[in-house]
């Protein structure tokens, strides 16, 4: 079996709309915390020196937000839901996250929306349509652009029909390449400036208060995947305790 790693990095040095703000406590500097501490709590002088190099441990500070990097939208992260209380990602079942897994390329879309009638014709050109559980992944080459401020604005989400269809299939779990799930927010405002029509707005996300899903977003590296489908992918969400969204390490399990 082979692993193949689908997730985009957290990275201070990217371009994003909430900066990430990461600093590293050295060793030495570890060393020198440490000896602060003995003294205030223990009342002990503790040279830096007795420690090996005068080195102790690094420590990282990172402040970003939940959605910073691939990570799971939780059904709490929609909005009040109407079938009953919407669980946060701390509450959601891990067999979600280990599935088989189909990848749908909508490259050609471009920045726009994508339908069910698109979804139905990459179902068809891989020869299979997802089982209830299965993940479904959107290739919309978004991942291309990561850490530039055109991976925010150049990409192709689901509309009404597409989330719609996604979700009559069972699917419970949709994965994207792009920032979002749904459109980027210009085209979107564009597009209800245009119809005045209010499913325009945000329909992937706002499909969440009707129907339990999650949402795996900023995928990467989907080009290297070997097939369509075939594999498995694991994206267990970290547990954070009442969280609209956890961080996730991708992971396709390809068979050899």
């Amino acid at each position: 079996m082979r692993l193949l790693d689908l997730s985009s990095p957290i990275d201070a040095g990217f371009w994003e709309p909430d900066p990430v703000v990461h600093t590293v406590m050295s060793a030495a500097e570890g060393a020198r915390h440490m000896a602060s501490e003995m003294k205030e709590h223990f009342g002990l002088d503790f040279p830096v020196e007795t420690l090996p190099g005068g080195e102790f441990l690094t420590n990282d500070t990172v402040t970003l937000t939940t959605h910073t990097g691939t990570h799971v939208d939780a059904p709490s992260h929609y909005g009040t839901a109407s079938y009953g209380q919407a669980r946060h990602i701390d509450q959601m079942p891990l067999d979600w996250f280990h599935r088989p897994a189909l990848v749908v390329d909508v490259r050609d879309v471009g920045t726009g929306t994508i339908g069910a009638e698109r979804l139905k014709e990459g179902f068809d050109r891989i020869g299979r349509t997802p089982d209830e559980l299965d993940i479904v992944i959107l290739h919309t080459g978004a991942s291309a652009y990561v850490g530039t401020p055109r991976y925010f604005t150049e990409f192709a989400g689901l509309d009404r029909s597409g989330i719609t269809y996604l979700l009559d299939l069972g699917v419970r779990v949709i994965g994207t390449d792009a920032f979002s799930l749904d459109a980027p927010f210009t085209h979107i405002i564009d597009a209800y400036r245009r119809t005045g029509d209010p499913d325009v707005l945000w329909p992937a996300h706002f499909a969440g208060r009707e129907r339990e899903y999650c949402q795996i977003e900023r995928l990467a590296h989907l080009d290297e995947l070997p097939a369509p489908h075939g594999f498995h992918l694991t994206c267990f969400p970290v547990k954070l305790a009442g969280g609209g969204a956890g961080w996730a390490r991708a992971v396709a399990m390809i068979e050899d």
